[in-house]
């Protein structure tokens, strides 16, 4: 199919036509986003599958995994895991949402490739890294969730309460409950407001995503926060988790968004950087940072991608390799 890009440049803008006779032409679709999927990821997915089974098509959500955060554990049995079935193909076009780029996808990627695609994504550097399909691209959204509820809307479509509810996860998720909101963001609380009114519970999404915690979770907190770096006088703050530490406390014991929200507490803070070894041979790296420092282009740099105050990467090397070329990667930054 002829490529179509649409990038949003405001809130106010409509949802592209071509996406929405993309979706009423189909009859089959397979609903796919990245691996190691968030809430946001798993919201989008799972309210299109919702609402396009609600419309009397097939809808086959399809990810990559691992679940490895415990507020969507509850999701992993309703989705297709590879390796997927060829009959799964047949006759299938493809969404793709929360994606900025085609690798992200993962395992999966090879397998849906040539299918007509079309893309939903709030990550403005990704429609340039997906070969060929329809766009619907935003980057100031600051969750998909957000576009997706957009799509049904435009669809003409009232939401279940179900369908309110995983989109209120989702934007729940990425706006870190609405703490990265700022004062250009009366579309996300408009948007919340709706999805609360379709059915969505805010006391019950806040449990979901931080509720539930091992014991263990806060202990590996604490040797992150005790490994903690002040760097640049205090601009960045880098820390680690080593591989034993990754080991004993298994990846189901993470938990990014209260470490980083303690760390963006600290007086001076204008980005940080925890770098994890994965394996003996790979590590993640994560950023965040406030609104003066572009993390996902440093991010992007080393082969990664994300937002502007939050990126990460997956990359070849050791923590002792990699910090001191992600320290280097920020001097451009604070000693400009």
């Amino acid at each position: 199919m002829a490529k179509v890009q649409y990038v949003r440049e405001s809130v106010e803008s409509a949802v592209p036509d071509e996406l929405l006779d993309f979706i009423r032409e189909g009859s089959k679709f397979i609903i796919a986003g990245h691996k190691e999927p968030d809430g946001d990821c798993v919201g989008s997915q799972l309210a299109l599958v919702s609402v396009l089974r609600r419309m009397g098509k097939e809808a086959i959500p399809c990810s990559a995994g691992p679940f490895k955060r415990t507020e969507i554990k509850p999701y992993e049995h309703l989705f297709t895991l590879p390796p997927c079935g060829q009959d799964i193909k047949a006759g299938a076009r493809v969404i793709i949402v929360d994606c900025s780029s085609a690798d992200r996808i993962g395992e999966l990627e090879p397998f849906l490739r040539g299918l007509p695609a079309a893309i939903i994504d709030h990550h403005g550097n990704g429609q340039s890294r997906h070969e060929g399909g329809l766009f619907y691209v935003d980057a100031t959204a600051l969750s998909t969730t957000f576009l997706v509820f957009n799509v049904i809307t435009a669809l003409g479509l009232e939401l279940l309460p179900q369908e309110a509810e995983l989109l209120f996860f989702g934007l729940c998720t990425d706006t870190g409950f609405f703490r990265h909101v700022d004062n250009g963001g009366a579309d996300t609380f408009q948007a919340a407001a709706a999805l609360i009114h379709a059915g969505a519970n805010p006391k019950a999404a806040f449990a979901a995503m931080y509720g539930g915690k091992s014991l263990g979770s806060r202990k590996l907190i604490g040797h992150i926060l005790l490994r903690a770096e002040p760097l640049f006088d205090g601009k960045l703050i880098l820390s680690s988790e080593e591989y034993e530490e990754t080991c004993l406390f298994g990846l189901e014991g993470r938990d990014s968004d209260t470490l980083y929200q303690l760390l963006q507490s600290v007086d001076g803070v204008q980005a940080i950087v925890i770098i994890r070894q994965e394996s003996p041979e790979h590590c993640t790296v994560g950023f965040r940072s406030r609104d003066s420092v572009d993390v996902g282009s440093i991010a992007q740099s080393f082969g990664g991608g994300g937002h502007k105050n939050a990126a990460g990467l997956y990359i070849a090397g050791t923590i002792a390799e990699l910090k001191p070329k992600i320290i280097k990667a920020f001097e451009n930054v604070f000693y400009l």
